[in-house]
């Protein structure tokens, strides 16, 4: 055994093995328990970065920790490939999006494997292959016959320039982030999954979801926005169709004072072809966001249309307005505005000086200033003719079945969930594999044409997608009627891609069908892994997926992730000068030099290359904007893979934010190597046999004790509570009594020996290199990725004494030893008689002896 810990050999050495051995290779074997571990999949943007690291160094700590449990494990690997990133690549460096995307595969693929993390590259995919995109092609089709796929207008951001779809937030004061051109509300043909048809079941089954985090479920639950509630129809005079709009607040409909109508909507273009100030108001409106986050902060203007609408209870004449709080895509795209009892409406009729009418009193004991705020609290009516006097609730029912019985409204459940965009205008995603014919109407492609191959020689520059300039591509005859027909150019939300590879995963060689029986076999995903900030989209639509996948015939669980752990980002220092331009330039911490004060606090920072003061904002998580990422390559080549690893998973629990520390990084590497060394001192005196209990001295058992208290611990923070940190801490504490248990006899070696092997089980999933090669040196023939998770021998944590704290009057004075089973009236004694406590209670009365069994004594002397 080599004197000096060189992990770059090492980790050679391991994942040599690993390979050449096809170590990680799943198969399916009905008489062994499944474990489907998973990882989210990254978008390969050319290199890793901390929080990938981060994020599947857990996954393989979870993965190889199991298979130590005899669990058959299934962790796979894939790409999220289709995105806008590749498109922003290909214009920048004049290469098409496939290449580059191939390209960065290659390097991570590469990176994933230096770090040894323990994937099935058997079954890797990548979604921008027609092999895979080949079957939601497949499935699209079905839905559309089945009624789950439609196509309506919608409006959406476009960038007159680019001539394209822009998400919102590449949409930067109006203006679309690339182009700077003047963004446009335009409406224009989408295709749709109908995911409300399962909003109810997505709705109920988060219930039937304990392996949740409590906060993602939340965050669903309010995404989804189930609402009971009425929609109530305002006549409209001269005109035979009334003004619908729907209302979670009928308590309140006798306070309504005006009317808001979305720029977009019908009422609102009839309106403004005769009055050109709403016109123009109208087309400035179609220039804002169709964000209801970016609404929700955006001021509160509007116009009136000079139309009226009838108040159904009272015949009063209400104002209608078109305002730029109200989105098409929401409800009808008209509300009854209640501005005494919403604070939104509240804020516009403020500004429009319209009437504030108060119809919800709080209850007793409350107040409310209707000229500072809405009063948005459940209540008692006022000025509501014969409903005043009733409670909120009490109201609400008594007013949803007036209105029913003079056929003007209707109770109605409705979601705050849309139905599923997945549509997009861009080249780089899979193509949507629909046809137009002028006589047939919108027509699937056939099995027998699928895939829908995306050509990949194109020549892409950001102005619109290529694909509307490829004759060859979108000229088709119609499968019904064969005549000329237009092929779909829109390609797929990237959602779409990443809402089924986990099931994929399963049978990712199987060319026949999108699904076989092996997905039966491991789905659900026993542990998904991934960050919050896909709380919502991202498991929404894959939870959504796995029920239409269901419902096709080809999976049996509800479910697609049975537990979720949502990681914490990973954070670091940011500095930065403002430049005399207004502008800020950051700086990478590498670049940073602390400065410190006489008593060693922090006072300020300066950049190392001309030494002038920076500015600090603090830990943020680690971005190229802020330019304070790290680069893990780097480390890697300077530490080892293993160091990296451990610092990851010793530096915070998973679920919170981890800040990178320098130091703690250095840390983690003499931890290793003095994990090296204390295997290196003792295989060098030789071998060691196994202990034999009955034959262990007091210290030889205290010691072996300290080994199985270790795995106890070691087994609860790893299997049950994910918390890697203090299992590591625990083989550190371990570590350090190893290193102070000086006892070369042969039963000393044997316990030893014994704490040796457990430390580096334990951390074999964490560290699985250093593990590797020091499994090897201890003695053992096989590797120890196949060697079992350690047991605890419950008879070595038996004690026959226990230490007991002795307080005087509530301090501490003194410590005794005590046998386990020793009475109350013995650990009274030995307190009392013990020399430093009578120092204490010399020439006092002893009033009580307080007994707290295993834990203290509290002596009570007056």
């Amino acid at each position: 055994m080599e004197e000096i810990y060189q992990p770059e050999e090492i980790e050679a050495q391991a994942q040599r093995f690993w390979e050449e051995n096809d170590t990680f290779r799943a198969t399916e074997d009905p008489a062994r328990p499944s474990y489907y571990c998973l990882s989210m999949f990254p978008y390969p943007s050319g290199k890793l970065h901390m929080g990938h690291v981060r994020n599947y160094t857990i996954g393989d700590v979870v993965a190889r920790y199991q298979r130590m449990l005899g669990r058959n494990v299934l962790q796979p690997m894939g790409w999220d490939a289709f995105g806008l990133p590749a498109e922003n690549a290909a214009i920048q460096n004049r290469v098409p999006p496939a290449q580059w995307t191939r390209q960065n595969i290659t390097y991570m693929r590469r990176q994933l494997k230096r770090l040894g993390f323990g994937y099935d590259w058997h079954r890797e995919i990548a979604t921008c292959e027609p092999s895979y995109y080949r079957w939601e092609q497949w499935l699209f089709t079905r839905l559309f016959r089945k009624g789950l796929v439609y196509k309506k207008t919608a409006t959406v951001n476009w960038d007159p320039v680019d001539q394209t779809v822009l998400a919102n937030e590449q949409v930067i004061d109006g203006k679309g982030w690339r182009s700077g051109a003047a963004v446009e509300r335009r409406a224009i043909p989408q295709w749709f999954l109908k995911i409300t048809a399962y909003a109810d079941e997505l709705l109920g089954a988060l219930d039937e979801l304990p392996g949740w985090p409590e906060q993602v479920k939340t965050m669903q639950r309010n995404w989804i926005g189930r609402s009971e509630g009425v929609e109530i129809e305002f006549a409209l005079p001269d005109r035979d169709a009334p003004l619908k709009v729907f209302t979670t607040r009928p308590d309140t409909l006798f306070g309504v004072t005006y009317m808001a109508l979305a720029a977009e909507h019908p009422l609102a273009a009839e309106a403004a072809r005769s009055n050109r100030e709403l016109a123009a108001f109208i087309e400035r409106c179609k220039a804002n966001s169709v964000s209801e986050a970016v609404l929700a902060t955006t001021e509160k203007v509007g116009l009136d249309t000079g139309l009226r609408a009838l108040h159904p209870l009272t015949g009063e004449l209400v104002p209608i307005w078109v305002a730029n709080f109200v989105l098409m895509e929401y409800g009808s795209g008209a509300v009854m505005a209640v501005p005494a009892h919403d604070q939104r409406d509240w804020d516009f009729a403020m500004a429009y000086a319209l009437p504030i009418r108060e119809v919800v009193a709080p209850g007793a004991g409350g107040t409310s200033d209707l000229a500072q705020a809405a009063y948005i609290e459940p209540g008692v009516l006022v000025s509501s003719g014969e409903f005043s006097g009733l409670t909120s609730q009490q109201a609400s029912g008594a007013i949803a079945e007036r209105l029913e019985a003079m056929g003007c409204g209707k109770r109605r459940i409705t979601y705050r969930l849309r139905d599923w965009g997945v549509s997009r205008q861009r080249y780089w995603g899979a193509p949507i594999p629909m046809l137009h014919c002028p006589h047939c109407g919108d027509v699937p492609v056939p099995d027998e044409e699928l895939p829908v191959v995306l050509p990949e020689e194109v020549e892409f520059d950001g102005a619109g997608s290529p694909l509307q300039r490829l004759p060859a591509f979108y000229q088709a005859r119609c499968p019904e009627c064969g005549g000329a027909a237009r092929r779909e150019t829109d390609t797929f939300d990237t959602f779409m891609e990443s809402s089924w590879y986990y099931a994929r995963f399963a049978c990712a060689d199987n060319i026949q069908a999108m699904l076989d029986s092996r997905a039966a076999y491991w789905t659900p995903v026993t542990q998904y892994i991934g960050g919050i900030e896909h709380a919502i989209l991202h498991l929404l639509y894959a939870r959504f997926y796995h029920k239409l996948l269901r419902d096709e015939g080809l999976l049996a669980s509800d479910e697609p992730f049975t537990q979720l752990l949502t990681q914490g980002m990973v954070l670091n220092s940011i500095f930065f000068r403002r430049t005399p331009a207004g502008g800020i330039v950051y700086y990478s911490p590498a670049e940073i030099e602390l400065r410190y004060d006489e008593r060693g606090q922090p006072a300020g920072a300066v950049l190392r290359s001309d030494g002038q003061p920076v500015e600090s904002a603090g830990m943020g998580t680690m971005s190229k904007s802020k330019n304070n990422g790290v680069d893990p390559q780097a480390l890697v080549e300077r530490f080892g893979a293993d160091t990296v690893r451990l610092f990851i998973l010793f530096a915070a629990p998973p679920e919170q934010a981890l800040e990178w520390s320098d130091s703690a990084v250095e840390g983690a590497y003499r931890f290793l190597k003095r994990l090296w060394n204390l295997v290196l001192a003792h295989v060098t005196d030789g071998p060691a046999r196994a202990p034999e209990p009955a034959q262990l001295t007091p210290p030889q058992q205290a010691m072996r004790r300290k080994i199985h208290e270790t795995i106890q611990k070691a087994s609860d923070d790893v299997g049950r509570r994910f918390t890697f940190n203090t299992a590591i801490a625990a083989v550190m504490e371990l570590a350090n009594a190893l290193s102070r248990f000086d006892d070369s006899s042969d039963q000393g070696r044997a316990v030893r020996q014994e704490g040796l092997e457990a430390s580096v089980l334990i951390l074999a999933p964490m560290v699985p290199h250093i593990a590797h090669r020091l499994w090897y040196e201890l003695g053992h023939s096989d590797a120890v990725v196949d060697a079992e998770w350690p047991t605890v021998d419950e008879a070595a944590l038996r004690r026959d004494v226990v230490d007991l704290v002795v307080q005087v009057n509530g301090k501490r004075r003194s410590c005794i030893q005590v046998a386990v089973d020793a009475e109350q009236e013995a650990i009274r004694a030995a307190a009392l008689n013990d020399p430093n406590v009578r120092r204490f209670t010399a020439d006092k009365h002893i009033e009580r002896v307080i007994v707290v069994p295993a834990r203290l004594v509290n002596v009570v002397a007056r």
